[in-house]
């Protein structure tokens, strides 16, 4: 949660803000669609070799496919932090290889909350922020709690206005 929801300031000195965990199996399942693809070549080794029936490789590869990207995802979200701050939004991911997005406020162009069927009973969203530029030209954090997402949008959206009328 936001330290302060009553205000549109960000914090003086902002911390890097953990994702909520309820939404690990969240990213749990959207892991484990992600690696399943794992049945494919198991089949083909399977035939190629004749070392076991593809009826026994098919599902132990794609059961431990699905386990590994639910795990890598889980761990992935465990390690995503972010930050608004008076110079703008920040997204931290990563343990091995860690990425740090800065989004400054100026580069802002516009901000999208989504949610799916199952962030909303999960009560999560995911905040899109829309950039000048064509590289990366939206970031996106998906995982947020629904409140601290539409907290996030309007606190950018009143520093992007805020910043235009100078």
């Amino acid at each position: 949660m936001l330290t302060d929801p009553d205000t549109l300031a960000p914090p003086a000195s902002p911390s890097w803000q953990a994702l909520p965990t309820r939404g690990a199996w969240l990213a749990g399942l959207g892991g484990a669609a992600l690696l399943f693809p794992l049945a494919f070549p198991a089949f083909f080794v399977s035939r190629a070799t004749d070392m076991v029936s593809p009826w026994l490789a098919v599902p132990v590869a794609a059961g431990v496919g699905a386990l590994l990207g639910a795990w890598v995802a889980v761990k992935r979200h465990r390690r995503t932090r972010w930050r608004l701050d008076d110079r703008g939004f920040a997204v931290r991911r990563g343990n091995w290889w860690q990425s740090e997005t800065h989004v400054p406020i100026s580069r802002v162009q516009h901000l999208d909350v989504k949610r799916g069927p199952l962030e909303r009973s999960a009560r999560l969203s995911t905040l899109v922020v829309h950039t000048a530029g064509t590289r990366m030209a939206a970031v996106s954090l998906s995982g947020l709690d629904a409140d601290d997402a539409e907290r996030l949008r309007e606190r950018l959206a009143t520093q992007v206005d805020h910043d235009d009328a100078l």
